[in-house]
């Protein structure tokens, strides 16, 4: 579809029809898409991990839910689940080359930890490929308690650090989340050109 018509139709699922799994031709397709995404220095410090089997999928649950609510019964039923996860030593690696040669933290150059920010740049560039699908996608975090239990439960290396997880699959007939009742804030609140406009 048209890139604008992906951009309309993006919306946070957390519903999705269980019988219906996703092929592994997509899922290879929209993991690709993410490594497209732009990263500081080119430093790529993001890894992935894809859970497709159902067993796979109980233990991600069992080691990071808090509680059961219907939210969480229903986004179970995702018959994929991506964890992006970011690596904050392969920019401090990368940023001690030298066509960078920075010897000061990293925290004293950039304001913000641009290993997060790309993981999650990667992250959208697979929830807009499985809007283009025809794919039903949600972002969510890990829970901090559940941390731990996540990394020990799928071997992930210490230096990795889950900064969120796209549940993907085919849509549920679902009803109209009550949180879009907020509606869009005004685009003059959002945009500012020039400057930031003066408090009323």
């Amino acid at each position: 579809m048209e890139f604008d018509e992906v951009v309309r139709r993006r919306r946070m699922v957390r519903d999705y029809d269980p019988d219906r799994p996703v092929p592994a031709a997509l899922v290879d397709k929209i993991v690709r898409h993410g490594l497209r995404a732009p990263s500081a220095g080119f430093s790529q410090g993001w890894s992935f991990l894809v859970l497709t089997s159902p067993a796979d999928r109980d233990l991600y649950w069992a080691v990071t839910a808090d509680g059961s609510n219907s939210w969480l019964t229903r986004m179970r039923k995702a018959p994929l689940l991506i964890v992006a996860l970011s690596n904050r030593s392969a920019y401090e690696k990368r940023y001690a080359e030298p066509d960078k040669h920075w010897t000061a933290p990293l925290e004293e150059r950039w304001p913000v930890a641009y290993w997060d920010i790309d993981a999650g740049f990667a992250a959208l560039l697979m929830h807009l490929s499985a809007v283009d699908e025809g794919l039903g996608s949600c972002f969510f975090g890990v829970p901090v308690p559940a941390v731990d239990r996540f990394r020990e439960a799928f071997g992930v290396p210490p230096e990795f650090t889950p900064v969120g997880t796209l549940s993907v699959g085919y849509r549920a007939p679902a009803e109209r989340s009550p949180s879009r009742k907020r509606g869009q804030r005004p685009l003059d609140d959002v945009v500012h050109h020039g400057r930031w406009a003066s408090a009323r």
